[in-house]
């Protein structure tokens, strides 16, 4: 019997792993300690001594014992800290050089003990990583320690956040400002505002796919939303192909409505998730209204996972409609709850092998599978790796053998899979599986309608802008996500910082011409000829600008890293005018996307706090006067008035108010 719950749990059990680390290499005796444990140490009692001298003998001829010679004792730390003499934690690699990022190497002997000590051991101590912060001491009292008041979930309040302190990309996220109006000393969100649960409860115990089926829209509604979501969502995120999507979508709907209850659940999952991102950007009477419809498509996605049992199986499909749930959540500010949504489907995209290479793993699949497959993997990559950017935590989709270039445009423009339909179930291992022992039969594609294809230029456009995408993935996650998740500087030196600025300007330059040229009014052009286009241009020049715009503001003060204040600037000038282009070219849809107006954010901010510090001055102590401070400052004066102007311009009314009155107050501490 199928259970309807309030919360469907995404993710169980305790978050603490009951470990104990020892964080100063002591640790006791385990029960059948190693040879290394027991090195030099003694048993029986303990010998008799007067004023410090160790007495042998009984009686009266006691004598003093000879100084024990002491033995020449192995070197346990590793070779880096023994150069440096510095203190090394002897883990594998320790802490000192991964906070170095230097090659972490030891002696033979000591991996031996340590490999010795491993076996020995009933239970492997955990290491921590990353340390934690030091707590400052007060600058009025010598004596006083001032610490940061958290909630019990270990989140610092608004009064102590990091975007008050330091700009610096080496800590915690200075950004994350949504769950402010929930600083109270309970559970909270750390990243969205709310507290209901993302997807409400319309459902009973019984009812399953036919409850869900029964709130369908009316096909004409359901074809607006559909045009919708092509229209708006997939220029930005094209890994759907759309006629084979459209076959089973009209097959659906000719279907007698006793007969569509036996339709796949994680079909019913893709069509709701598919209403509610094309909802999101509907013209409605008001937001609220807006947003209870998205909403009530959303939980009946969610209720056709369930019924789908999508836990414990997975499809193509499966995985389609929680990567667009994902972003649905980001856009109705439930950003913690897409970064838990996101992990289950990318374990499940992992499960279906879609990190592989496709030509080894279904070597026998069409082309038109495999170019899918490809496609699947870079839409889960791209939504984990710059997401966890944002949020400053560690990214996931990290292990795959899938070329970048496999995707190419012949597989695209390919006819081998055309003739037949997709499928909907992943090929498994398992070979005493359903869906091998008795395989779904395939019924050939119907005659496509003009508005079920697109042009052969548009599938190249398209790959041409995943490819560029997944090649700044690549270095984006290497580069910036996994150093940031662990506080770690993203340059170790002058010459790195310099390496990586050439990197990214090498990549950029490789992209194709449409998709960086930064001139408003042939994106105006460009709009009115290839609005499709023009919006894969805008996403792609947000992301590459606001990452150059971290790199140049890094520091590194151990490694003589320094910002570059004014190239800092120019980035982040192109970054945020990206979403004022996108403003001005599609407003409504500006409205909706969540992850532009958080990056915008974080642009204005990082702006107006690089122009609050000390300019820089000449010899004899003139201030360096630079045109880009002033068109900076009018940038960050900008942001403002679109949020003047636009009071729910971000959709959630407290994320509005909170970021505004950041920005406001940063604003006003500007120098210049």
């Amino acid at each position: 019997m199928q259970v309807a719950q309030d919360s469907p749990g995404l993710i169980g059990g305790d978050a603490s792993n009951g470990t104990l680390s020892d964080t100063h290499g002591i640790g006791l005796l385990p029960t059948g300690g190693t040879i290394g444990d027991l090195d030099g140490m003694s048993f029986g009692p303990p010998p008799i001594t007067t004023n410090g001298l160790k007495l042998e003998g009984s009686g009266g001829h006691q004598k003093p014992a000879k100084p024990k010679q002491k033995r020449n004792k192995p070197t346990l730390s590793c070779l880096e800290c023994v150069e440096r003499k510095t203190k090394c934690d002897r883990g594998r690699p320790c802490l000192a050089c991964v906070k170095r990022q230097s090659e972490c190497q030891y002696t033979v002997v000591a991996n031996l003990i340590a490999t010795a000590d491993r076996k020995g051991s009933t239970s492997n101590k955990a290491r921590c990583v990353a340390k934690p912060n030091k707590v400052r001491k007060n600058s009025t009292s010598s004596s006083a320690t001032i610490t940061s008041p958290t909630t019990d979930n270990g989140w610092a309040t608004i009064e102590n956040r990091a975007h008050r302190k330091s700009m610096s990309s080496n800590g915690s996220s200075p950004y994350l400002l949504s769950n402010v109006p929930y600083a109270r000393s309970s559970p909270s969100n750390v990243f969205g505002v709310g507290s209901q649960h993302p997807f409400s409860n319309y459902w009973t115990c019984q009812g399953g796919l036919p409850e869900v089926i029964s709130v369908m829209p009316s096909k004409d509604q359901a074809d607006i939303l559909i045009e919708k979501y092509f229209e708006s969502v997939d220029p930005v995120y094209p890994f759907m192909h759309r006629r084979t999507f459209y076959a089973d979508y009209e097959r659906f709907w000719a279907l007698a409505p006793e007969e569509r209850n036996n339709t796949d659940a994680s079909f019913m999952a893709l069509q709701y998730a598919m209403y509610a991102l094309g909802t999101q950007f509907m013209q409605f009477p008001s937001y609220e209204e807006r947003s209870q419809t998205a909403e009530f498509y959303c939980s009946a996605a969610n209720q056709a996972l369930r019924v789908y049992s999508y836990l414990n199986r997975t499809s193509m499909r499966a995985i389609q409609a929680m990567l667009l749930m994902a972003y649905f959540l980001m856009n109705d500010n439930h950003a913690s709850d897409a970064y838990a949504w996101a992990g289950i489907h990318l374990r499940q995209a992992y499960a279906m092998r879609l990190h592989r290479d496709p030509d080894v793993v279904v070597p026998d699949a069409s082309v038109l599978e495999k170019q899918q497959r490809r496609k699947l993997w870079q839409a889960v990559f791209h939504h984990d790796t710059f997401l966890t950017v944002l949020l400053k935590l560690p990214p996931t989709a990290t292990h795959s053998d899938v070329p970048v270039e496999s995707l190419a445009d012949e597989h695209e423009l390919s006819m081998d899979g055309l003739d037949t339909c997709l499928g909907t179930h992943s090929r498994v291992e398992n070979l005493m599986s359903i869906s091998v022992i008795a395989p779904q039969a395939c019924e050939p594609l119907a005659p496509p309608l003009p508005h079920h294809i697109v042009g052969p230029d548009t599938m190249k456009s398209d790959v041409a802008f995943m490819r560029s995408m997944w090649h700044l993935g690549n270095l984006v996650q290497e580069n910036f996500s996994s150093p940031s998740s662990l506080s770690l500087p993203l340059a170790n030196s002058p010459r790195h910082k310099d390496n990586l600025i050439a990197t990214f300007k090498r990549l950029y330059k490789s992209f194709p011409s449409h998709l960086t040229n930064l001139d408003y009014n042939a994106l105006q052009q460009q709009k009115s000829l290839h609005p499709r286009a023009a919006r894969q241009n805008l996403f792609l020049s947000s992301n590459y600008f606001h990452c150059m715009m971290l790199l140049q503001s890094t520091d590194n003060e151990a490694g003589g890293v320094e910002p570059n204040i004014k190239g800092a600037l120019e980035a982040a000038h192109e970054a945020i005018w990206s979403f004022f282009k996108l403003w001005g070219l599609f407003e409504s849809e500006a409205g909706v996307w969540w992850v532009f107006q958080h990056r915008a954010f974080e642009e204005a901010l990082l702006i107006a706090h690089l122009l609050s510090q000390p300019l820089p001055v000449d010899g004899n102590g003139e201030v360096l006067y630079d045109p880009v401070y002033d068109r900076a400052k009018e940038d960050v004066a900008r942001m403002l008035e679109i949020m003047d102007r636009n009071f729910r311009y971000g959709g959630s009314l407290e994320m509005h108010r909170t970021r505004k009155e950041v920005l406001q107050q940063a604003f006003e501490a500007i120098v210049i």
